[in-house]
């Protein structure tokens, strides 16, 4: 006998998606100035955490593995985010330094996809961008073992403790820190439309340029 879904009523969810419309003439050459136009439209709509975006990120074993991090700057050489380097996608990232990114603005029925390779921002970067975090982010940075497996969350509220008994309110940035940058050579805008015939958008890297080619949905 086959299994029951759980939740048939998934399979009748529909939305038509009717907010705006991509075409060629209204898109930017350059994709990172596209970029820029849609991120800034998010943050004027107020949409939630619209710097909130997808890592996948491949490991030595050839798995795919997704996480959710935070952009913290972008231009002309890339997305930058920071992470503990050590954690999966830190060790993923070492061993295979090409990822991708999505972002998703639900309310403005936008997706953002962004392909490249991966580098480390130069420890001054990174520098600057912890010492400019809450002083409680800075403790957690140290705190935290991210990835390993521990045996309670006791074990993070006593690392907080020794790392704030240590540094105080100045604990430095940790070895196992920092920031990487994607340097893209990939870019798709999707923007919802009626009919599930959808507006995508890929920018891709040829000759030294950009050329911008429209996808079918």
């Amino acid at each position: 006998m086959p299994d029951t879904p759980l939740n048939p009523a998934i399979a009748d969810l529909r939305k038509s998606y009717e907010k705006a419309e991509l075409g060629e003439q209204d898109s930017d050459a350059d994709p990172l100035q596209q970029f820029d136009r849609w991120l800034n439209e998010a943050l004027a709509a107020q949409v939630p955490e619209p710097n909130a975006m997808t890592l996948a990120t491949v490991g030595g074993d050839l798995r795919p593995s997704t996480r959710i991090v935070l952009i913290k700057g972008y231009d002309a050489r890339g997305i930058v985010f920071f992470t503990n380097y050590d954690s999966r996608k830190g060790q993923e990232l070492a061993g295979n330094p090409y990822a991708a990114l999505q972002f998703h603005w639900v309310e403005l029925e936008r997706v953002v996809r962004i392909e490249g390779r991966i580098e480390r921002t130069s420890a001054e970067e990174s520098d600057a961008y912890f010492a400019s975090r809450p002083l409680d982010s800075r403790i957690g940075a140290w705190a935290s073992p991210q990835s390993q497996v521990i045996s309670s969350r006791a074990v993070l509220v006593a690392n907080a403790a020794k790392t704030s008994a240590r540094y105080l309110l100045n604990p430095p940035r940790p070895p196992h820190w920092g920031g990487f940058r994607l340097v893209p050579d990939g870019w798709e805008f999707w923007q919802g439309r009626k009919s599930r015939l959808h507006d995508r958008l890929h920018y891709r890297q040829q000759g030294g340029a950009w050329q911008r080619e429209r996808l079918a949905p």
